[in-house]
């Protein structure tokens, strides 16, 4: 009898707790005022992954085209800054595991030649998706989401190193290329 006593006000108690600790986002809100918020393009079709640069952002005007022209170029920035990461990567792995006759020259012509490959990539992204807001202060906010695939990052390489006859002298395209792949790999997998 006395088991049963306590069994009933212990199981009382414990439904008691579950229900409270477990608070559910409108809880949040009603006890803290805070309000989640969903970000366009967050899904994972939108990010970086083995064979593509991906980027998001946004751009806010009370022009459309304004806020449109302020998204893509965020998000091309991002984008750039992505690649430029990645490609520094790849060349300080490449030339430490290569044979490079001057390795600290190489790096400095590799970086240069990356640099205009981006550049020369970013007039070529694609828009995958958009999405247009327009808020309770009159302004637009613009979301995009672009991408650039590796390969056409890969053929900009190879097109420049072709042409410069230094650097074609320590460049293997296919090792160059496998430490490009496993980059991607690893960044896709960060995401």
């Amino acid at each position: 009898m006395k088991s049963q006593n306590l069994i009933i006000p212990s199981l009382m108690i414990a439904m008691v707790l579950s229900t409270t600790s477990c608070k559910t986002p409108q809880n949040i809100e009603k006890t803290t005022g805070a309000v989640e918020i969903s970000v366009p393009f967050s899904d994972s079709k939108y990010k970086t992954d083995k064979d593509y640069f991906r980027a998001k952002n946004i751009g806010k005007s009370i022009d459309l085209a304004t806020s449109k022209k302020i998204a893509l170029q965020n998000a091309k920035s991002e984008l750039a800054g992505n690649i430029q990461s990645i490609m520094k990567a790849v060349t300080d792995q490449y030339t430490n595991s290569s044979k490079v006759d001057d390795k600290e020259n190489f790096e400095n012509k590799f970086e240069e030649l990356s640099r205009d490959v981006v550049n020369q990539t970013l007039s070529d992204v694609r828009i995958m998706d958009e999405k247009i807001f327009k808020e309770t202060d009159g302004k637009y906010s613009y979301w995009v989401a672009i991408e650039t695939s590796k390969q056409s990052i890969l053929e900009g390489v190879t097109a420049k190193v072709s042409k410069n006859e230094k650097l074609q002298l320590d460049y293997d395209k296919k090792k160059f290329e496998e430490v490009f792949n496993s980059e991607m790999e690893k960044m896709s997998k960060e995401q």
